[in-house]
């Protein structure tokens, strides 16, 4: 790896993994990795309108649950597939059944090295695919990343997971996936449009909306786990308001009103 992608790639790292605050007694948000941008805008805001802080903890929705479950301190869980919330309820965890906060989107992205990014298609990447041209492509691991598992599902319904299953890459969660794509590791991924949005991936590579109807919706739900303090309900509230769906929607979420 040469050092100007050494360089990205530490980078997109720290902004990946990045939390705000570090005191014992800021509470920590799990969320969904396809929030990475959007929320860490959004907890700067929300710092600067309160002057409280959140820290942000990033990952697969899977995982962040599985941690909840085994006791991990957090206060609001932020999901991109609402089963997570409501699975989480049934056995006790959360205050209620939370609410819908967004609902997202997939795209097809590739880096501007790849062969693919002078023609973003599916039909293009089963062609590129088949000469050898596309040796990797990435998407999050499915089996516990919601991202993953509609791009598995978009992959079926086109046809191609018979034919890409052998050059997969899983990434941990879909911001590892990206970053697969954003360094050239991969030649293409199907990544959340809200990380393509972010300038320092969509100077990287070119992105195509995928048809909604080519996988369920990725129907996404937050919820106050017991134990939340009162700086995590006034983030939840905060999530709720205009500002806060403004950025949301500035990252190509739908906003739970526009659904």
């Amino acid at each position: 790896m040469g050092r100007k992608l050494f360089l990205l790639s530490m980078a997109l790292f720290a902004l990946l993994g990045r939390s705000i605050g570090h005191a014992g007694d800021i509470p920590v948000i799990a969320a969904a990795s396809d929030l990475t941008y959007a929320l860490n805008k959004v907890s700067e805001q929300f710092t600067e309108q309160t002057g409280q802080r959140v820290r942000l903890s990033f990952g697969s929705s899977g995982n962040l649950k599985r941690l909840i479950e085994q006791g991990a301190p957090f206060e609001v869980f932020m999901s991109a597939d609402e089963h997570y919330v409501l699975q989480l309820a049934e056995t006790g965890h959360t205050r209620d059944q939370g609410r819908i906060y967004a609902s997202g989107r997939l795209a097809l992205f590739a880096p501007l090295t790849s062969p693919l990014a002078n023609q973003l298609s599916f039909e293009r990447l089963s062609d590129l695919a088949a000469k050898g041209s596309i040796r990797k492509f990435s998407i999050a691991n499915p089996s516990h990343a919601p991202y993953g598992r509609a791009a598995r599902e978009v992959l079926i319904n086109v046809k191609l997971w018979d034919d890409l299953e052998k050059i997969l890459v899983f990434g941990e969660s879909a911001s590892q996936a990206t970053l697969f794509a954003v360094s050239g590791a991969t030649q293409g991924a199907i990544i959340p449009h809200s990380l393509v949005l972010n300038p320092i991936v969509a100077e990287k590579g070119r992105y195509r909306l995928i048809d909604q109807s080519l996988h369920a919706p990725l129907r996404q739900r937050m919820v106050l786990l017991k134990g939340a303090g009162s700086t995590a309900e006034q983030f939840y509230n905060h999530l709720q308001s205009t500002a806060a769906q403004a950025i949301l929607r500035e990252y190509g979420f739908t906003v739970s009103g526009e659904m």
